[in-house]
This record gives structure tokens, C-alpha cells and sequence, in this order.
């Protein structure tokens, strides 16, 4: 289906203002009066506050607040996190906090503070944190909810009966820093009873809850902005700085801003949660998939965060990828005195999907079978999962299912598989590779992936038309470099009849916007779009029916093209701006859950990676990678192969180099810096095509379905099995670092 706005690749909404510069990050913010504040941090991994001796700092002359958890409000950012605690459960965990003239004269107050600890016993294995004997970090104990999430369909018991080869798999992946560029900050003014603050945020009406709640006040007397955010990746709002920085400033009196030391954001800010899996696979002769058993266990640090989440999604691969009946998936989430993992872009499938279908890669070489045919032949179709459909008829349906007999709104799968060969070579790529000699060898790999589809949770969106005739999409909801500011302006116009420049946006700022959730889960163009697709119905219907007044013509035949409403076959015609003189201002509201009763919405992919292995150094060069997605419709195909492109990146790093390191030892993080964290560079970066499936999908806006997070899924297996093609090794443990290479190249050789 042809558009002509939907389907172009219009300039970025927000791009003239970051290319020259104006945007304001909430580091460039400055209000009037404002504190400088810092955060005291714990020396140690598991201790009880005994006692905070401020009176040094209070008496510096610059010094204007101290905060500690003898003062601070009681309420709680989360279900187990206070303001600040009397128990400290990591190294670097907040222990007190301090508002000053400069920043300097905060560093100063920080080394006044004199606190007395009881130390206590810590463990930082997530393995030896879910036995008995183990500390327990929080009064419930370390397993999250006391026992494993156990998701099922069939009975894998049948299954595995049924199956002529069983094969059984492990694999490791490391915590993973998100290593934005904008660290973590806020800044909080109280006037009266009423507090603002401007923050790095996902959502503002959620992050003003959270603030209301945990500063025990109305959250109407609470108002969020959210500045230009300098990379989200899901976490930046997952922590208990905004609350610090509001509390500081209603006992300083004045505003106050903290912004994290680069330090600080690797060891207070949120990682990718760190895993061991499980895979247990069950097939056929003839390559029929009879059970799958998957068991993660999951590290989530000294902090709950969203691991509830993300502990779901690592099993949705195993679940729901390959057509199975028979099918069981065992998470276990842990505590441990760990820095906190949290949500971190395409939360938890990386971990599942990479051991998922590094396993499926061994089955088919089990069977004899190429690998591509065998993932043909057994990837779950259109149709969904065999069995009996469990939501209730009314419902609207999970995106993250267990579900069967139901049906998939679209599936592109085949065709991401199909594309994606082709664009590798896959046909040819051991003709390609068969006369290797010498030290270097290539090899090729892939993995497909599945993951939720953009259905969120109930939003809001209004749309104005102004009396002098400028059209305006207003919402809750935030870009945090997805674009949504973007494609969101290209539907409305697209649906108005009006030229893209011609919508004007207000996002992110909970004291003028609807209610909406956060931009997660790849949920927001999708869910927020419809609603404003909503509106926009409705907001038209009311231009066409006032211009039906003043032509003297039907409202259904008027129509509205580039921003003029005129009759259909010819005549006279009014301007947007003559109908808003006569009516004043129009708005229109909507509301929904959006979603379907029918389907469900998934996105699907394929990604395709051409290694080169130094089997005498051990390192790994990608030359060429393919992504092929079905995302659905898409609405700006520039800023949609910019997102593929950089979550290729991005999982670079994480199937290659990167992961935070804790001495097991004393709890400590040993590369909490660009010094000693090394992330892929352009360098590293290599020649990305970005495919996608043609598909609409019926239920999404304009056909669209998810993009922003699939890209990270794939990349891990793609690389992983590609370094298997060339050298006949596998890694189950990321990052597939030199060392690790070479190992497995010893030990191979001396045949074990």
C-alpha cells in the first residue's frame, strides 16, 4: 500500500535542533538559585547503616542540605527501594547525599560525612545466592518470588519421549553496560507544596507517580519533564535519583541538580542482566521439533528493577520460536550484591534467543541438516502454536503469549529468512570458504529471532487544531531516540491531509500531556500512534463537518489535500486556518488499549553474519552483516535502518568485547570506566544491509509492527554461529573474547 507522507523518509522532528546544538539535555538545563548535589556512596557489598555523623558537612559554609536515610521521606521508589536505606546492598549503592553551592564544595561535604557500618555477609554468585545457607539480601530471600516462573504448553515429558535425539546446551551472557552517552541527572524545584523536575526519562506520568509516591505527596502537586534524552536503551529512569534530588531540594529549600560521574553510570545506573541457560531440545530423524526445555537462571542484582520482565521475555524465544506443542520454559531470578541490572533494550530475549538458536544450530548438525532448512522448516508460521487458546474470547491478547490455536496478525519470517540468505550468499558460502589456508578462516552464521510487537498498555493522545490554523499531536509519551516524534507527525498528517511539516509535537511533560506509559517494549509509535490516529479521525470529522457549514456542501463529500478542504470533484474551498477562525480551537481526545482480541501481534527476524577468524590471535572480524526484519509497514524507512543498524552496533559489543566485571571476591566493579570497558567502535563496525519483509500488518497503525528493539536479538547467534562455520568451535560463554577463542582452539585440538 502506497502513501505519501507514511513510507517516506522525512526529516527527524528533532533533528535542526541537536544538529545546531539548542537541544536541552537536562545536564544544559540551569534554574535560577540552583544547588549542586553528590551522592555518597557504600564501600561495601552488604552492610547495615548504623549511624551518619553530618554535623562536619552541615557547618561547611557552601553546604545547604544533607540527606541520609535518617531524614529522608519513608516512601519507596520501588516495592524495594527506598529514597535511601539503611542497608546498602552493593559497592556503590546510596548511602547519603548532599546539596551544595558547587560541585566542588559537594565533594567536600561528602568526605565530612563519618558512617558507622555493620558489615554483613554478602554473595555475588547468583547460583550460590539461591541456595539455603545464603545471605539473604532482602527479608523475602534471593529467589524472586520464592520459587522459579514456570511457563508451559503441552507436555515436554511426551515430547522428549517422542524424540529420536536429544540435544542439551549451556551458555553464559555477561552483565552489559548500555554506556549512553548522556549520563543520568535531574534537577528538582520545589515552589510551595508543588515540585518540578526535569530528568532523563522514559515516561513522565509514571516517573511523577513514582515521585509522589515515594515523597509521600498528591501527584497532582508533581510535575515531570523530560528533557532531550542522550540514548535511553530502557533504563535511564530505573533508578532512585530523581527522588534523592527532589528530597535534597525541599530540605535545601532551593533547586538542586545532580548528574552522574561517568563512574557513576556504569556502577549506579542500570546493565543488562547477566544469565546461565539451559537448552534442551528434542527432534525427530526427519527434523520435527517434539520438546523444547528451557531454564534461565537470572542475575538482577542487589535490586528488583523491572527483572520480572525481563526474566519473562529470555524465555519467549524458547516458547514460541519453532512450532512445538510441547514446550516449558523455568526462570530463576536472584538477588545478589551485585549493581542492579534493569531493563535494557530488548530486555531479556539477547540472552534467551542467542542460547535458543546457538542449541538449534547443533540440532541441525545433529540431524545432518543445513541449518537454514531446518529453521524453514520448523519456524512457527502464520497460524501461531498449535493447542487451545487460554485468553478469553473478549480479551485482548498477550504479545508475549501462551497461547495456542491462535493465529499471528502477520508473520514475515519465512520471508526474513528467505531475503536474508540471499543477501549473505548462503547457498554458496562453503564454496565461498572451502579453499582456506593459512590462519585465517571464514565462516557464516545466522539466527532468527521473535519478539512483541508493539500492543502496550491503555495511552492517550489529543489533537489540535489552533485558531490560527497550526495542527498540534500532543501526548505523554517520550522519544528516547526511537523517533516517535517523528512517525507519529508522518501518520497524523498522513490520515489529516496535510503536509508532515505541518504537525507540530508536544511530548514528555506530565503537567500539559495526557496520560501515557512509558516508551518501552517497543510499544510506543504502535500504541501512542493509534491513539492519535484516533484523535485525528475525529478532529477531521469536526473540520469537515464546520467547512460543510460554510461551503454548503456534504461533509462526505469534502476531503482535505494539503491542508486545503474542498469538494471532492472541484469547487470552492477553504484553508485549515479560515475553518479555525469561524470555530475558534478544535481538540479531540482518545483513549484506548491497544491491541487485539484476535491475533498476536509479533515482529519477526532473521540476521545473517560473514566472520573472519586469526585462529593465532583469536580475534574475530565481522565483514558483512545482514538484517532482514518484519516490522510491518514501515513508516520511515530511514529512521528505521537507522535503528537496525545501530542495534547491530550496539550487539557488537556484547557478542564480541564488552561486560561489566564484579570481583567475586569483595564485590567490587573493575572496569567501571571507558578506560577499562571497551565497547565496539566504528573500527569494529562492519558493512550492515538492512532488509525488510514486505508485510502490512492489519492490526498496527498503517501496517506497522515493532522495530526499536528487535535489532539487538539476532546479532549474538548470528556471529556466534558464524565463528562455529569458520573454525568449528562454539562458544557458550559471551563475550567470544581472543582467550576464549583460542581455548576452545586448544582444546579442540587436544580432542577434548
Amino acid at each position: 500500500m502506497t502513501y505519501s507522507i507514511v513510507g517516506k523518509s522525512v526529516r527527524r522532528y528533532d533533528l535542526p535542533e541537536k544538529l545546531s546544538g539548542s537541544s536541552k539535555f537536562t545536564s544544559d538545563i540551569q534554574v535560577p538559585d540552583m544547588l549542586h548535589g553528590k551522592i555518597l556512596r557504600s564501600p561495601h557489598s552488604h552492610a547495615r547503616i548504623l549511624s551518619i555523623d553530618t554535623s562536619a558537612a552541615e557547618v561547611l559554609p557552601d553546604v545547604h542540605a544533607v540527606l541520609t536515610p535518617f531524614n529522608s521521606p519513608s516512601g519507596r521508589v520501588a516495592p524495594d527501594l527506598p529514597i535511601l536505606g539503611t542497608t546498602v546492598r552493593y559497592i556503590g549503592d546510596e548511602v547519603a547525599a548532599v546539596a551544595a553551592d558547587s560541585e566542588h564544595a559537594a565533594e567536600e561535604a561528602l568526605a565530612a560525612l563519618k558512617v558507622e557500618y555493620e558489615v554483613l555477609p554478602f554473595v555475588t554468585d547468583p547460583r550460590e545466592a539461591i541456595k539455603s545457607y545464603a545471605p539473604a539480601i532482602h527479608p523475602e530471600g534471593n529467589l524472586i518470588g520464592g520459587e522459579p516462573m514456570v511457563l508451559s504448553q503441552g507436555s515436554i515429558e511426551e515430547g522428549f519421549a517422542e524424540a529420536d535425539i536429544i540435544v542439551e546446551e549451556s551458555f553464559t551472557t555477561p552483565a552489559h553496560a548500555s554506556a549512553a552517552l548522556e549520563p543520568r541527572a535531574a534537577i528538582a524545584s520545589w515552589e510551595g507544596d508543588k515540585l518540578t523536575v526535569w530528568k532523563t526519562s522514559r515516561g513522565v506520568h509514571p516517573d511523577k507517580m513514582s515521585l509522589a509516591s515515594a515523597l509521600q505527596v498528591e501527584p497532582d502537586n508533581v510535575r515531570v519533564i523530560g528533557a532531550t534524552m542522550g540514548a535511553g536503551y530502557g533504563n535511564k529512569d530505573e533508578t532512585r535519583l530523581a527522588a534523592i534530588v527532589a528530597a535534597l531540594a525541599q530540605n535545601a529549600g532551593r533547586p538542586v541538580k545532580i548528574e552522574l560521574t561517568r563512574e557513576e553510570e556504569f556502577v549506579a545506573g542500570r546493565k543488562r542482566h547477566s544469565t546461565e541457560t539451559t537448552i534442551r531440545v528434542g527432534v525427530k530423524n526427519d527434523g520435527t521439533v517434539t520438546a523444547i526445555h528451557a531454564t534461565t537462571l537470572m542475575d538482577t542484582g542487589a535490586y528488583l528493577s523491572s527483572g520480572p520482565r525481563v526474566i519473562r521475555r529470555a524465555g519467549q524465544g524458547a516458547i514460541y520460536l519453532y512450532r512445538c506443542a510441547n514446550v516449558q520454559y523455568d526462570g530463576y531470578l536472584t538477588y545478589t550484591n551485585q549493581p542492579s541490572a534493569g531493563s535494557y533494550r530488548a530486555l531479556g530475549a539477547p540472552q534467551g534467543q542467542f542460547a535458543l538458536e546457538s542449541t538449534m544450530e547443533k540440532v541441525a548438525d545433529a540431524l545432518g541438516m543445513d541449518s537454514l532448512e531446518f529453521r524453514k522448516m520448523n519456524h512457527v508460521g502464520l497460524e501461531g502454536q498449535p493447542g487451545e487458546r487460554i485468553t478469553p474470547a473478549d480479551d485482548i491478547i498477550d504479545t508475549q503469549p501462551i497461547e495456542g490455536g491462535i493465529p499471528f496478525s502477520s508473520n514475515g519470517l519465512r520471508q526474513c529468512l528467505d531475503l536474508g540468505s540471499e543477501a549473505i550468499g548462503w547457498a554458496t558460502r562453503h564454496e565461498r570458504n572451502a579453499d582456506q589456508t593459512g590462519t585465517m578462516r571464514r565462516g557464516v552464521g545466522m539466527g532468527m529471532f521473535i519478539y512483541r510487537g508493539g500492543p502496550g498498555t491503555a495511552t492517550n493522545a489529543w489533537m489540535t487544531l489552533n485558531e490560527d490554523g497550526t495542527l498540534q499531536v500532543t501526548a505523554g509519551t517520550m522519544d528516547v531516540g526511537e523517533g516517535n516524534s517523528t512517525a507519529i507527525p508522518q501518520m497524523v498528517a498522513q490520515e489529516l491531509g496535510v503536509a508532515y511539516e505541518k504537525i507540530r509535537v508536544l511530548f514528555g511533560d506530565s503537567g500539559v500531556t495526557p496520560d501515557a506509559p512509558i516508551t518501552s517494549g517497543s510499544t510506543a509509535t504502535f500504541s501512542t500512534g493509534q491513539a492519535a490516529l484516533n484523535a485525528t479521525r475525529e478532529l477531521k470529522s469536526k473540520i469537515l463537518a464546520a467547512a460543510s457549514d460554510q461551503l454548503g456542501v456534504s461533509a462526505d463529500d469534502l476531503q482535505i489535500v494539503d491542508g486545503v478542504i474542498g469538494p471532492k470533484t472541484g469547487g470552492a474551498s477553504m484553508t485549515l486556518a479560515e475553518v479555525a477562525a469561524k470555530t475558534g480551537q478544535i481538540r479531540t481526545e482518545a483513549s484506548l488499549t491497544p491491541g487485539s482480541t484476535d491475533y498476536i501481534v509479533n515482529s519477526f527476524g532473521a540476521h545473517f553474519a560473514e566472520v573472519e577468524v586469526d585462529t593465532v590471535t583469536g580475534n574475530v572480524n565481522v565483514i558483512h552483516y545482514v538484517a532482514a526484519h518484519d516490522s510491518g509497514n514501515i513508516i520511515n524507512p530511514q529512521l528505521a535502518i537507522n535503528q537496525v543498524e545501530g542495534g547491530v552496533s550496539q550487539m557488537l559489543g556484547f557478542a564480541l568485547i564488552e561486560q561489566m566485571i564484579t570481583d567475586p571476591g569483595s564485590g567490587a566493579t573493575l572496569n567501571g570506566s571507558f578506560l577499562e570497558h571497551k565497547g565496539a567502535t566504528i573500527q569494529e563496525f562492519p558493512n550492515i544491509d538492512v532488509i525488510f519483509a514486505d508485510v502490512y500488518d492489519p492490526v498496527g497503525p498503517f501496517g506497522m509492527k515493532a522495530l526499536g528493539e528487535p535489532p539487538n536479538i539476532g546479532v549474538a547467534p548470528a556471529i556466534i554461529n558464524a565463528i562455529y562455520d569458520a573454525i568449528g568451535v562454539r562458544i557458550h560463554d559471551l563475550p567470544a573474547t581472543p582467550d576464549k577463542i583460542l581455548d576452545a582452539l586448544d582444546r579442540k585440538e587436544r580432542g577434548e
